[in-house]
């Protein structure tokens, strides 16, 4: 007998940071509609968590870039208001390019880390963990 088990959705976000900048998405859909986000978004059947990553930052930006290091997991219950979810959250490495909004982003741009705020669902405190991180590496 098959029981059913009610567990979090896996997602992935990028972190893609160039000297005072971080490439951000706004929102164009619920939740938080119309505000900054990190690039990212739910894990396919049949594909890894990097994939994912790489996936979604093409898709809502049109760049393309790796993960290089994981800055962490998140695993709130509270903090998706569509359901739990675990987020694996990536430093990117890439060549850069001028991004644009596509997919379920309204827009996409190269944001000064001191407009960043306020950003959507719990990714200040990523991008916070980011930078420390980066700090670390040199």
């Amino acid at each position: 007998m098959a029981s059913h088990y009610e567990n979090p959705a896996l997602t992935a976000d990028a972190v893609w940071l160039r000297g005072d900048r971080i490439l951000l998405v706004r929102r164009g859909r619920p939740p938080f509609r119309g505000m900054w986000a990190l690039p990212g978004g739910f894990v396919e059947l049949h594909e890894t968590v990097e994939e994912t990553v790489v996936r979604e930052l093409r898709e809502e930006t049109g760049l393309t870039a790796r993960p290089y290091r994981i800055v962490g997991v998140y695993s709130g219950p509270d903090r998706d208001p569509r359901k739990p979810t675990a987020t694996v959250a990536y430093l990117m490495k890439g060549r850069g390019g001028r991004p644009r909004g596509a997919d379920d982003a309204g827009a996409a741009e190269w944001v000064l880390l001191s407009d960043a705020r306020p950003l959507a669902f719990d990714h200040e405190r990523i991008v916070r963990d980011a930078l420390r991180l980066r700090r670390r590496l040199g």
